[in-house]
């Protein structure tokens, strides 16, 4: 049920209506433009549609619709930004396209920092890394685990760029969130739906990838558990589904960009090392996401893929990360984008998280 209110309305009528949906059982978040006001309340049958109706303020209720009511345009028709640091090369949702890269999988100190280094240098906002790895294998590399999170900690002050990482388990959150400033929720977790609902009360950023079979409802109604437990900083992330072709690992499902972002307010991004397979079409794949609209990339990167401990086949070498970034450029301009933040951005700015929040200076 979202809840429209009189953008007249004052402050004690906005909150008469949240007393009164809370007093009978729901919740509530509330969304404000220049031109308007809703209220979304969850958790309440639309049998309480009508005595809500006749509270001071309100202008009208829409009941029904799709399930995922916090995190659809009906809702909150401005974009969300995300931020996972100071720098707006880590912001998600505004008009810059943000690039995290870096190994599948921590398998060393020497490694990390290396490819961290170079990906810096070629302008990725972001590190990622994984340290507790999902395998189709038991006995294939599970990741270094709390080895590896101090790995990437040392990283990120290294090179200033904030850590996105996996977690795997409820068990596991707390340990991750100490370390990481995004936490990533994988393709096979996606509907692990009590990992969700943590990750929900945990206040950092979530990249929550969309499974190999899920639909696009799934998704939002995946991304839904997050926002209904209290994170309103979610990041999409479209990876690739599975399809009867057998030439990429996946099927990039480009059309997932501008339907997402039609349906939706949170920002998506794309994988295209997991949509590939294979590195030889990365770079096409992402200039592709970038020109349907995309708000960023997730690219592994390893010093020598033929010896990476997973993921090989598909990762980019740093020279091959560079040189995507020199042709990404362009492509990310033509859609009135940037890779680097532009010369007049204030960067002491405090957007707020559902505005794009990065301004020219006069």
């Amino acid at each position: 049920m979202i809840v429209d209110v009189s953008a007249a309305a004052g402050e004690a009528a906005i909150e008469g209506i949240r007393a009164r949906v809370e007093a009978s059982g729901g919740r509530t978040r509330v969304s404000r433009t220049a031109e308007s006001i809703a209220i979304a309340c969850t958790g309440l049958g639309a049998a309480h549609a009508h005595a809500i109706a006749e509270l001071p303020g309100v202008r009208s209720v829409r009941t029904g619709g799709p399930a995922h009511i916090l995190a659809g345009r009906a809702f909150c028709q401005i974009p969300t930004l995300v931020r996972a640091g100071d720098d707006p090369r880590t912001w998600f949702g505004g008009t810059g396209f943000a690039v995290i890269a870096g190994p599948c999988s921590v398998e060393g100190r020497d490694m990390l920092m290396s490819t961290a280094d170079e990906i810096h240098a070629a302008g990725a906002g972001l590190l990622r890394g994984g340290a507790f790895k999902p395998r189709t294998s038991p006995y294939a590399f599970q990741g270094l685990g709390q080895e590896a999170l101090v790995l990437l900690a040392e990283a990120r002050s290294r090179t200033g760029m904030p850590v996105v990482t996996e977690v795997l388990d409820v068990r596991h959150l707390d340990l991750v969130a100490a370390h990481a400033d995004v936490l990533q929720i994988g393709a096979r977790n996606m509907q692990n739906f009590s990992l969700l609902a943590e990750v929900g009360r945990v206040q950092r950023p979530v990249l929550l990838k969309r499974g190999p079979s899920a639909t696009i409802s799934e998704l939002l109604g995946a991304a839904e558990y997050i926002l209904a437990h209290g994170n309103s900083d979610v990041i999409l992330c479209e990876r690739g589904i599975r399809s009867f072709d057998t030439a990429t690992r996946n099927t990039l499902d480009v059309a997932a960009i501008p339907v997402l972002k039609r349906e939706t307010h949170l920002p998506v991004i794309v994988d295209p090392s997991h949509a590939a397979g294979r590195a030889d079409i990365v770079t096409a794949l992402s200039l592709s996401a970038a020109a349907a609209g995309a708000d960023g990339l997730i690219i592994e990167v390893h010093p020598d893929p033929a010896s990476a401990l997973s993921d090989g086949p598909q990762s980019l070498t740093p020279e091959s990360f560079r040189t995507l970034m020199t042709v990404l450029e362009p492509v990310v301009q033509a859609v009135g984008r940037w890779l680097a933040p532009p010369p007049l951005v204030r960067r002491d700015a405090t957007p707020d998280v559902r505005r794009i929040g990065m301004e020219a200076a006069a």
